[in-house]
């Protein structure tokens, strides 16, 4: 039985990896959930969990002292990207000097690091785009991604990095709101929404990237995996599907360009994965958005 360590346990896609492992894969894996603070998940049954802040060393390496995990996935990420961009020492802290402390501590005891990464690596010029492609950056928080992943390549430990985009789906006691939920309730309450129509994107179900991040696992392939959902579109038409799906009036959407929204993070145009890496080596196999977007109704009426 293998040891697996997540950290980032009280997101979203750290909440989905744990129901696959007690689930689909309990007899393969001996599971510790990190996060800093409490355990969100009410179900506590079939991993053991512990307080983790990945940014202090000393805290790290004891956990991986008494653990031993044989695999990370390490989850945890500050991923507001306009927060990134006004704070940007916190941010590098956690996404770049913290994998490195990831990275010392799976190096002591041999541990295979899998590690998320984004499509904000890339400037949006020439998606989808492939592993092999090359990053430019246009913001810090994916600035501090690509130094991640610098990080890893250039180190001597088992590795992979993850990139995906825009995960949406249902967990427990969220700090953070992803898109789709978003769009579902502003819908619902008829609010004035203004949604880009010139950034495009491929939604990924939370529940895909976590199948697709302990496939990884499971079959022990290092490099990098692009993993995210197979359909692209732009975030208008994202919306509009989730009001289409929900029968939901579309009459309170304008589309705007990304020009006359004062963020302070600059966004790549067009990103989106060609996954046929993933499909081959792996066998990752994501939903469409409509049917990602039914196994998050069930789970919403559950």
């Amino acid at each position: 039985m293998k040891r697996i360590l997540i950290t980032g346990s009280n997101g979203l896609l750290g909440q989905k990896l744990i129901k696959n492992l007690i689930t689909l894969r309990e007899e393969n894996y001996d599971v510790l959930a990190t996060s800093q603070g409490e355990n969100r998940m009410s179900d506590r049954k079939g991993y053991n969990y512990q307080s983790l802040d990945i940014t202090n060393v000393n805290d790290v390496e004891a956990v991986f002292d008494s653990f031993q995990p044989d695999v990370v996935i390490n989850t945890a990420a500050m991923t507001n990207v306009d927060v990134c961009e006004t704070e940007k020492e916190k941010c590098r802290q956690l996404n770049v000097e913290a994998v490195m402390h990831l990275i010392n501590a799976s190096r002591k005891h041999n541990s295979h690091l899998i590690h998320l990464s984004t499509d904000f690596v890339f400037d949006g010029k020439s998606g989808p785009y492939r592993e092999t492609d090359k990053p430019n950056p246009l913001s810090f928080y994916g600035q501090s991604k690509f130094d991640s992943e610098r990080l890893l390549e250039e180190s001597n430990i088992k590795w992979s990095i993850v990139r995906t985009i825009i995960v949406y789906g249902v967990a427990e006691s969220m700090s953070r709101n992803n898109i789709v939920l978003w769009a579902k309730q502003a819908l619902e309450k008829g609010d004035p929404l203004s949604i880009v129509n010139d950034q495009f994107r491929s939604p990924t179900l939370a529940e895909d990237l976590a199948e697709g991040c302990l496939l990884i696992a499971d079959k022990e392939k290092e490099g990098v995996f692009h993993l995210s959902g197979k359909d692209q579109m732009s975030i208008v038409e994202l919306v509009k599907r989730v009001a289409n799906y929900f029968h939901l009036n579309t009459i309170s959407i304008k589309e705007v360009s990304s020009s006359t929204l004062s963020q302070a993070a600059k966004r790549p145009p067009k990103t989106g994965f060609i996954l046929d890496k993933a499909i081959s080596e792996l066998g990752y196999n994501p939903h469409s958005f409509e049917e990602g977007l039914q196994i998050l109704e069930n789970q919403l009426q559950a």
